[in-house]
C-alpha cells in the first residue's frame, strides 16, 4: 500500500483512539519515523515546491490531532516553550535542528515570563522524531533550512501558551 497523508493519519488515529499515553505517543513517533523514511511521502508534502512555514495536512475531526508540514528557511532559534495543554511530535525530514529541553525554575507571573534552565540538548537529524509530552519545555535551533512534520495533539494555533526565558 502506498504511504500518503491518509494512511499516515489512519495509523495515527488507530493509535490515538485509545488515548495519548506515553506509550501511544511513542508509537505515533515510530510511525512518523516510518513516513519520514519514505522519500515520495516527504517529497509530496515537504518537497522543494513547498515554501509555506506551516501547512495543516490533516486535522482529525473526532480526536483533534493535526499533522502539519513545516518549512523553515535560514537560521533561527525559538525561545523555550511548551505546547500549553497538549503534546507535539517533531519529525525531522531535512536539515538539522538542535533541540534543547529545559527544567522550569519559576512559573510565569502576569506579563513576566517564567524562568527555565537547560537540561539537555541533542540533534534532531533527518528521519528522527521526538515526543514532547504536555508541559515539556523545549526550544529548537537551526543554522539553516529545515523541513519537518509535526503532529500536534490539537491545533496549536488555538492553544494558549505561557512565556518562558532562560535564567
Amino acid at each position: 500500500m502506498s504511504q500518503n497523508i491518509d494512511t499516515f493519519a489512519n495509523e495515527c488515529r488507530d493509535i490515538l483512539s485509545n488515548g495519548s499515553s506515553d506509550e501511544s505517543l511513542d508509537q505515533v513517533r515510530l510511525v512518523t519515523e516510518k513516513y519520514l523514511a519514505d522519500d515520495s511521502f516527504v517529497s509530496a508534502h515537504l518537497g522543494p515546491d513547498n515554501t509555506t512555514n506551516r501547512t495543516v495536512l490533516y486535522e482529525d475531526p473526532d480526536l483533534g490531532f493535526c499533522i502539519c508540514a513545516h518549512v523553515f528557511t535560514g537560521a533561527n532559534e525559538a525561545p523555550p516553550h511548551d505546547h500549553g495543554n497538549t503534546w507535539a511530535i517533531y519529525g525531522q525530514a531535512t536539515g538539522l535542528t538542535v533541540m534543547t529541553e529545559y527544567d522550569k525554575l519559576t512559573e510565569p507571573q502576569g506579563d513576566q515570563p517564567g524562568k527555565v534552565k537547560p537540561a539537555k540538548s541533542y540533534d534532531l537529524a533527518p528521519g528522527m522524531a521526538v515526543v514532547y509530552p504536555t508541559g515539556q519545555l523545549h526550544s529548537p535551533k537551526r543554522d539553516g533550512d529545515t523541513r519537518l512534520i509535526r503532529i500536534e495533539g490539537k491545533d496549536l494555533m488555538t492553544v494558549s501558551r505561557e512565556s518562558y526565558e532562560a535564567a
